[in-house]
């Protein structure tokens, strides 16, 4: 099985998490989501990319220009250095913080990535 092919559920899932969050308006908590996205994401040029343009218009429905500008650095980020390898590990992917800062990741979403690395 590819890694897009594994890794595309829990995708999914997490982006019906954030259209339900952004239903009961719940930003934070959609934010979140494709926050989680983004970490298990990261590894596929596709899916890294498509994750960033979820958070630019993110960015767009807010309002937030300087999300919206530091989305479009991440997305072109994403489509030139995720095939060679250069993400940082655990990194969330939003605006708050650097694109090279490795950070710790969630216990719930490396049992996922581990999970799709078995695949």
């Amino acid at each position: 099985m590819t890694y897009n092919k594994a890794v595309k559920p829990h995708i999914d899932s997490k982006l019906t998490d954030y259209s339900d969050a952004m239903s009961n308006n719940n930003e934070r908590q959609a934010f979140a989501a494709l926050e989680d996205a983004h970490v298990i994401g990261q590894h596929s040029t596709y899916f890294h990319c498509l994750i960033h343009y979820k958070m630019l218009r993110h960015g767009l429905l807010n309002k937030d220009w300087r999300a919206v500008l530091g989305q479009l650095i991440r997305i072109i980020g994403a489509a030139t250095k995720t095939v060679i390898g250069l993400v940082p590990k655990g990194n969330t992917g939003g605006t708050n913080i650097s694109p090279f800062k490795r950070l710790p990741v969630s216990v719930e979403n490396q049992a996922i990535l581990d999970k799709i690395n078995h695949a």
